[in-house]
């Protein structure tokens, strides 16, 4: 599992329309953990642990995230399974 930035937090946050308090309720961390994670463009200076109860939190509303592939990191939506 590769580090997220904070721009990524903050971009996957805005695709959920999502307040920052909601986020933090959701990962089950402070709202000032998720302020000071998205202060940062790179990886935020916080506990792994921390760190990755966001990610599982915007993971488990429907976020990807992107890894650096040559044109920088990112977020979109889980592409949905299709029926049939």
């Amino acid at each position: 599992m590769s580090e997220i930035t904070g721009a990524q937090i903050r971009a996957a946050r805005a695709l959920l329309r999502w307040s920052a308090d909601e986020l933090a309720k959701s990962a089950v961390i402070g709202l000032s953990t998720i302020r000071r994670a998205e202060a940062e463009d790179g990886v935020p200076s916080l506990t792994s642990a921390n760190l990755k109860l966001i990610r599982l939190a915007l993971e488990a509303a429907g976020i990807e995230f992107i890894p650096e592939n040559g044109s920088g990191v990112g977020v979109r939506f889980k592409k949905q399974a299709r029926d049939g």
